[in-house]
């Protein structure tokens, strides 16, 4: 049996089938390819998650400074994370300080700058996002340029409360200051881009097999040449993708006991094929970014848990009897405090398996996730207050080693949050010399 050389394998090998194409994930045959391209070790991958309506304030503050700090309740999902973590306090976005409670600092989030108020389609954003200021520089070393993904469907209409189109509500990533990127709510519709990523014409051939049963023949012939390491690298990938593709088709296959009409109701309808869970809606589309990041067929991802002003029913939770929105505005009551207080700490959990999955992945001497900055975080603090200032915000994953993660760093009152981005993009390898209302990088954040 011939083994690959180890400078034998191109980071962009992919396994091919009819239509379809699947990327690898890292093998230690491509190592010398890396270094040859004189790239140090793997990639950096970077992702926004987007929570809406805030938090418990009261609970999110770690104790302690730098190194040695103690992570507070709302944080203590990520316990098993401490060492990959920088938590910065006192971070807050003067663009979003504004009258409006919710869209300003949506659309604003990852822009730092103030949107146009409209009642329209002429949106304005009036900066390009951190995100996409990335993908422009790097976009083009991947063939998925970034991964735009969220629950929700865009929200249409007026919100006539505060004088702005509800379309802002649902974006945080922006092309340009008028663009803002369109985001995909179907797993399987993601899970399908991917896989096609790589071929130039995506309606070549009409799919009536699993997409995986395309390319197994071309994998099988692979492993056949590569090291035993490698070879069982590529059999847990495999029983990882044959299990993604099982989930989704359990998540879209329609109910035998439901009821369906003879016709389209209304637009939702479109959206058939979502799994009935938020649960599992919100895992697959992590599962879909770590997926992603590890088959290097991307390297930049947001992803929304919900739009603006969502008052997702979370009734699911133990305890809670209501949307989301709704109890975020909870006047201090103590029974809204505590059902706050448990959609919170269900949205880090879900961000907690997230870093999970990829702190055992493996690539080389490290892992997808110390490869990585996955950001979690709120356009605004306490729901019932609107503030924009001393915002949530965590960052896990040392971007390769560039950032200097396992600290709580407390920064002076009204610290820009662009400094982040700054620093986050310098650590992604696509510096910029200011962003926004940066005043320089995030001091302490870079290793």
């Amino acid at each position: 049996m011939m083994i690959l050389k180890n400078s034998s394998m191109s980071r962009r090998t992919m396994l091919r089938g009819l239509g379809a194409s699947l990327a690898l994930p890292w093998l230690d045959a491509m190592t010398p390819a890396v270094r040859a391209a004189a790239t140090k070790g793997a990639p950096v991958r970077m992702a926004v998650l987007y929570m809406p309506n805030g938090l418990r304030e009261d609970l999110w503050r770690p104790s302690g400074e730098g190194r040695d700090f103690e992570l507070s309740h709302l944080l203590n999902p990520l316990a098993d994370f401490k060492n990959d973590l920088l938590v910065p306090t006192n971070l807050w976005n003067q663009g979003s300080k504004a009258a409006e409670g919710h869209y300003v600092k949506t659309s604003g989030f990852l822009t730092c700058t103030t949107i146009n108020r409209t009642l329209g389609v002429d949106l304005n954003a009036n900066g390009v996002s951190m995100d996409q200021v990335a993908a422009q520089a790097a976009g083009h070393k991947t063939p998925i340029p970034s991964l735009e993904l969220a629950i929700d469907p865009v929200t249409t209409g007026v919100d006539r409360n505060v004088g702005y189109t509800r379309v802002y509500g649902s974006h945080i990533a922006w092309s340009s200051p008028t663009a803002p990127l369109a985001r995909e709510t179907n797993p399987r519709a993601v899970y399908e881009r991917m896989f096609r990523a790589a071929q130039p014409d995506l309606n070549a051939v009409k799919l009536d097999r699993r997409l995986l049963d395309l390319v197994l023949e071309d994998a099988r012939g692979l492993r056949r040449q590569l090291g035993a390491n490698d070879r069982q690298r590529i059999d847990e990938y495999l029983e990882g993708v044959r299990s993604l593709e099982k989930r989704l088709t359990r998540a879209s296959s329609p109910k035998k006991d439901r009821w369906q009409p003879r016709v389209p109701l209304d637009p939702d309808a479109a959206r058939a094929g979502l799994p009935d869970s938020h649960l599992e809606h919100v895992r697959l589309m992590m599962d879909m970014m770590v997926w992603a990041f590890q088959t290097d067929t991307t390297r930049i991802s947001t992803f929304m848990y919900g739009n603006s002003v969502s008052n997702k029913n979370f009734r699911f939770l133990e305890g809670v009897t209501g949307g989301h929105h709704s109890i975020s505005h909870h006047e201090n009551k103590e029974d809204k405090l505590e059902e706050y207080r448990r959609i919170n700490l269900w949205h880090v959990e879900q961000y907690a398996y997230m870093l999970g999955r990829m702190k055992n992945i493996r690539e080389g001497e490290r892992s997808l996730l110390d490869n990585s900055m996955i950001m979690f975080g709120a356009g605004l603090r306490d729901g019932n207050k609107h503030s924009n200032v001393d915002l949530p915000i965590v960052v896990a994953g040392s971007g390769g080693g560039r950032l200097a993660t396992g600290q709580h760093r407390v920064y002076s009152e009204n610290t820009p949050l662009a400094n982040l981005f700054v620093s986050m993009l310098d650590a992604f390898g696509t510096p910029v010399p200011r962003f926004a209302d940066s005043t320089g990088p995030l001091q302490g954040a870079l290793a």
